[in-house]
């Protein structure tokens, strides 16, 4: 499984449905399991995002249609960053691992 950071932005219909059924979020996290991802940590925040959330999915064909089918909804609009640890950045650098 790839990790990806998907980035959420409530539209003003997103966030009605938030202030009435603050559940829902967790109804979402369910419906991304049924695309094949796995939310493993998630956050509200402030700023230029209303939610982060580390996803977990096969790749990023995966992660894809995991945004395009949440986002055709019309509650949300989401950007998906491709992530990896510092670890795997650091063996991925070095000239001695065959990467």
């Amino acid at each position: 499984m790839r990790t990806f950071i998907l980035l959420s932005t409530l539209s003003h219909q997103g966030m009605q449905t938030l202030v009435a059924t603050p559940e829902r979020l967790l109804e979402v996290n369910r419906e991304i399991e049924a695309l094949g991802g796995r939310v493993v940590r998630q956050w509200a925040v402030l700023g230029e995002y209303d939610i982060i959330s580390i996803v977990e999915a096969p790749d990023e064909a995966a992660m894809a249609r995991i945004s395009v089918e949440l986002g055709s909804r019309g509650s949300a609009r989401f950007d998906s960053l491709v992530a990896m640890s510092a670890e795997e950045l650091i063996d991925e650098m070095d000239p001695g691992s065959g990467a």
